[in-house]
């Protein structure tokens, strides 16, 4: 019983310390910290200790697996060069400078403070992207912090085995003992682990892509999915290959395979499912943490070399923390800019590379690493607490900072007015795709075949009027303004149907199911409407390569008619948006008004069509379907 309300308790405290922190616009990190910490010197609060067991095999590998289901492996492909940079080079670098300075200032061996830079060199993804997507960062940022963040704590955590082993292996030896271990084994071993860790993460994405072919059921499939991580994290440990990079890749060729594999309830299950372990684990691990921190302070001061020097150490190992990452990537993206033109392999602009070597927040990985020390390292309480130094210094000083700094550079997030126009443009391809497929069907049913066209167009046309003015209201919006009280009204007839209890519970259930699904899609649009047409205007980048008509045509036109449409002020119409035809200047409306500038391309052949909103200078193109 004291378990179970210990575990309510951490569950309860974790939530209202997120809320408060969502509400006053806090790292929940560093709140969560800071809470276990007061919490901690309380003297009725029950002591509360995570056993590195627990870490190892019950945090880890799910909260991993979880980060790497959601991230994309083709924008790892794309930056794979930057990441591997960061994420294994940079670590290591780290590693190497903190044991240089922790040797000199600890009694300690350079193995062991080997193992302290590995347990502090890899930033934390949830921390760094908070913050990242909280101040509105370039995607192409964000991206590069997330992928160096997942496969970071694989080379920190590969480092740190391989660090405590030969601490070990060096127990009792001289200086040049510990050196000849070094050379003989330590790279061997490092490779064996993280070629065997890959290995066993595909042989295990292909054994769970077997079994979710054969999962009817999102229960099913969400089983298999749990299962997932463990399944490859035991195996690689029990071979001694890197249990981390085998859920890692596990994760990462699973989430990029699930639309393949799983149907779409699979997915929004395994979605909604994954995103509430990752959030009961991440903030339950700071707040534990923070619940150690007395016990901890006792223990370091029990020891020879007491509190003062410990904290000393810590700040000096932060302080070394905060310098080699600017020292390290500013010369790495200055040697990429001149060994690459991929201009997605190279950290620019300037601004957006200081923001990234200002990005490098520890967190749960690092708190979770300090605990992997065995219970018999020499100095473990001060090497614990020193990586709690760090993971607080960072969170507190780079990630109070950072919004100051990304203001103060001109760094700014993506267009969501862009995002709109490539979500235009990808669904119309996708629907145009869908329509040369109608065509091919032989005994289609007329009203089946209108009815599909109809809704295609629908589609396209709902993704185009999220461009729209904040004054304009599209037939999406009177749709959705009517559609949600209507949905209301059928779900207050549903309740009162089921109160009365004369149609079968699960009948109901599922009817209100379907409400439930609609509902939140014609919410999750009005969010998004809202949030495109609250942005400021700004001219977007090129969306697609221009085409051959794109390329013969001018950019841009005085119009024929500046009014507005053109058929449409000639017939007493109205119209929500127009658009300019770049080969001789006709204006007409959209396919949402009533699809003059459409027509105009049917009837002339004039490709090319340039938008004629305040603020959008987008070109689309009928025939190539390309937009710039």
């Amino acid at each position: 019983m004291d378990l179970a309300l210990t575990l309510l308790a951490i569950a309860v405290a974790s939530l209202l310390v997120h809320g408060i922190a969502s509400r006053l616009g806090l790292l929940t990190p560093l709140l969560l910290l800071a809470a276990g910490a007061a919490a901690s010197f309380v003297p009725w609060f029950p002591e509360v200790t995570l056993s590195s067991e627990v870490v190892l095999i019950g945090l880890l590998p799910p909260l991993l697996y979880a980060t790497a289901i959601s991230t994309s492996l083709v924008d790892l492909k794309a930056q794979r060069v930057a990441i591997a940079g960061l994420s294994i080079a940079l670590v290591l670098f780290t590693a190497l400078g903190v044991a240089v300075v922790a040797s000199a200032l600890l009694p300690i061996s350079f193995a062991l403070a080997f193992a302290l830079g590995a347990i502090v060199a890899p930033p934390d993804a949830v921390a760094a992207t908070a913050v990242a997507r909280s101040i509105g960062l370039p995607r192409r940022a964000v991206t590069l912090l997330e992928g160096e963040s997942l496969l970071n704590d694989a080379t920190a955590l590969v480092s740190l085995r391989t660090a405590l082993a030969v601490a070990g292996l060096a127990a009792g030896q001289g200086s040049q003992g510990v050196l000849d271990v070094s050379v003989q084994s330590v790279t061997l071993d490092f490779l064996r682990a993280a070629i065997g860790g890959v290995v066993i993460g595909v042989v295990a994405y292909k054994l769970i892509a077997v079994l979710r072919l054969h999962a009817n059921s999102p229960v099913a499939d969400t089983t298999i999915s749990f299962i997932a991580p463990f399944a490859a994290y035991l195996p690689a440990e029990l071979l001694h290959a890197s249990g981390v990079l085998a859920v890692v890749t596990t994760g990462l060729l699973l989430g990029h395979r699930s639309p393949v594999l799983q149907n779409a309830r699979s997915r929004l299950s395994e979605r909604s499912n994954w995103a509430s372990i990752q959030f009961i684990l991440e903030n339950a691990v700071f707040l534990v943490i923070g619940l150690q921190l007395n016990s901890l302070v006792e223990d370091v001061q029990a020891t020879d070399l007491g509190l003062s020097a410990t904290l000393l150490a810590g700040l000096a190992v932060l302080a070394t923390v905060l310098v080699l990452r600017p020292v390290w990537i500013f010369p790495f993206r200055w040697l990429r800019s001149l060994t690459s033109h991929r201009e997605r392999d190279v950290l620019s602009p300037f601004g957006e590379g200081v923001i990234v070597s200002w990005a490098g927040m520890r967190g749960v990985v690092t708190l979770a690493a300090a605990l992997l020390l065995p219970q018999e390292t020499p100095h473990r309480p001060t090497l614990v607490l020193i990586a709690m130094m760090v993971t607080i210094g960072t969170l507190l000083i780079q990630g109070t900072t950072l919004p100051v700094l990304a203001r103060a550079l001109g760094v700014h997030g993506p267009d969501p007015r862009e995002d709109a126009l490539q979500e235009a443009t990808v669904t119309q391809s996708a629907v145009s795709a869908g329509l040369r497929r109608l065509d091919e069907l032989d005994d289609v049913d007329p009203d089946v075949d209108e009815r599909l066209r109809q809704q295609a167009a629908m589609r396209v046309n709902r993704v185009w009027e999220r461009l729209g003015g904040r004054d304009s209201v599209s037939p999406s919006d009177a749709y959705r303004r009517v559609r949600l009280p209507v949905l209301q009204a059928e779900r207050t007839e549903l309740l009162r149907i089921r109160d009365q209890g004369v149609v079968d519970h699960q009948v109901l259930a599922d009817v209100l199911a379907a409400l439930d699904v609609e509902e939140s899609t014609i919410e999750s649009i009005g969010a998004r409407v809202e949030a495109i047409r609250e942005a400021p205007l700004r001219a977007p980048d090129r969306l697609t390569g221009e085409c051959q008509h794109q390329r013969e045509l001018p950019e841009c036109v005085v119009p024929r008619q500046p009014e507005g449409c053109e058929e449409c002020l000639a017939d007493g119409s109205t119209w929500l948006h127009l658009r300019v035809c770049l080969s001789c200047g006709h204006v007409g409306c959209c396919d949402s008004s009533h699809g003059h500038a459409s027509a105009h391309f049917r009837e002339t052949g004039h490709p090319v069509m340039r938008s004629l909103e305040p603020g959008e200078a987008w070109r689309w193109c009928f025939i190539d379907e390309t937009l710039v």
